[in-house]
């Protein structure tokens, strides 16, 4: 594991900074699972005596579920945590406050996708590569407040923007204050978005971010959903990052931009203007990393049961491994120019992905294929749509149970993630469809009620 621990001394110099900068607060918290930013607000005054040497958080948060059940064992105690400092980041909703992102530095540290994350970025070092990634996000709008929402049952209710169509300039003009509203409180809390309107659907925008280096393009893209919900919420609104709300909605996807870096030449590793395509022989043995284990790792960017509900007909999401130069139908989409920006595309995971988690799958996978030369198959066939499963392969897991029954089972990602990490998110996995395997939806009992 990398070195995340975080010195009294270090954190008293920052304390010195922020006063300095006449800042007050400081929002402290740790991604669970979900990417669910769980934080105690503590004055700056008290930053040390919190977080510092001694400061512990109680040890429940990747123990227990989205309802914030408990499912995994204890013993639930405090905890050692420590602030990662390269995190700190202006607050958009307090003036003179600033997040911090911590984790835990005990036991359940092995249990963290943030520092999954980092353990991959530290083996791309290993092996002479800086990490470049963004990620860009779907999501849909309700025109319900918390409160309305909860006394519809969380029905759908009504959408924002109800007539708006795909990439609609209608749209941008007659949301343009929400639009902007949004932006800016984005960019007040340090997230750079590369775009930001509207796409396919009643309520639906999507949000695409810049790159960066590994662990602050998965902080943004964490930060993004909670600033996102934040700022709706703020307005009377209801964002969703589901990955299927609704039958009748587009599935909303969570895409991830990934590109190296050769850390000695600063030259792009992906690219080869002399090859088929520009793209090196290390970038086809990275995608064919990828998409080797794809199949049996789908739980690392798939962890929710409504996840694998956006993979059905129709729906622009691949339904099986693939790759294409430029091809929008594929699981991975490569983009080989301009050079200097060749960078591979992973399609798969939906808005509800936890951005530690995936950008560690693709990373490891990819690595691995790049350490032993895996050999890239045919790409997808041209015209082939997102719904051909006319490619050669494994077919990804249709649902929560049966993705974690095969990471289970996977020797790879054993070896790649470690034994604690794959147990860990088996258990949760496997918890997680258990949890919603009696539910019985109102399309069940029109189809069967009177008929069986």
């Amino acid at each position: 594991m990398t070195d995340t621990l975080t010195t009294p001394k270090d954190l008293s110099r920052l304390i010195a900074v922020l006063r300095s900068e006449e800042r007050a607060v400081a929002h402290v918290g740790i991604f669970d699972l979900n990417a669910f930013f769980r934080e105690r607000r503590v004055r700056i005054d008290s930053l040390e005596t919190v977080f510092g040497e001694g400061g512990t958080f109680v040890n429940v948060l990747p123990r227990w579920d989205s309802g914030e059940v408990l499912y995994y064992p204890g013993p639930f105690v405090g905890e050692p945590v420590a602030i990662d400092l390269g995190s700190c980041r202006p607050y958009p909703y307090e003036d003179n406050a600033v997040l911090l992102i911590a984790d835990y530095c005990g036991p359940s540290r092995r249990l963290s996708p943030r520092e999954l994350l980092r353990t991959q970025v530290q083996r791309a070092g290993d092996l002479g590569f800086a990490v470049r990634a963004a990620f860009e996000f779907e999501f849909f709008v309700l025109d319900e407040s918390g409160e309305t929402l909860r006394d519809s049952g969380f029905a759908v209710g009504r959408r924002f923007a109800p007539e708006n169509h795909c990439w609609a300039g209608e749209s941008a003009a007659v949301y343009a204050e929400f639009i902007a509203t949004l932006e800016r409180d984005l960019t007040a809390g340090g997230i750079a978005p590369l775009s930001l309107g509207a796409e396919l659907g009643p309520g639906c925008f999507e949000i695409t971010l810049k790159d960066t280096d590994a662990v602050h393009a998965a902080d943004d893209a964490a930060l993004l959903k909670l600033f996102t919900k934040s700022s709706c919420r703020r307005l009377g609104k209801t964002a969703s990052f589901m990955a299927q709300m609704s039958a009748d909605s587009a599935g909303l996807s969570g895409h991830l931009h990934v590109s190296l870096v050769d850390l000695q030449t600063g030259e792009p590793v992906f690219a080869d203007p002399v090859l088929e395509d520009g793209m090196s022989a290390r970038f086809r043995s990275f995608i064919a990393g990828v998409l080797r284990l794809a199949p049996e790792g789908l739980a690392f960017s798939h962890h929710t049961v409504n996840a694998y509900r956006r993979h059905s007909h129709g729906n622009w999401a691949p339904r099986v491994a693939s790759w294409a130069v430029q091809d929008y139908a594929a699981g991975i989409r490569v983009v080989p120019k301009p050079a200097q920006h060749c960078r591979m595309e992973y399609r798969l995971p939906g808005a509800d992905t936890n951005p530690y988690m995936t950008l560690a799958f693709v990373l490891g996978a990819g690595l691995d294929g790049i350490e032993y030369g895996h050999k890239l198959p045919a790409p997808l066939p041209a015209g082939a749509g997102p719904d051909s499963v006319v490619v050669k392969g494994e077919p990804l897991p249709h649902s929560l149970y049966e993705a974690s029954t095969r990471l289970a089972a996977s020797t790879d990602c054993r070896r790649l993630f470690g034994d604690s990490f794959v147990d860990y998110l088996v258990a949760a996995s496997s918890h997680e469809s258990e949890a919603t395997r009696r539910y019985v939806s109102d399309l069940e009992r029109q189809r069967y009620l009177e008929i069986v």
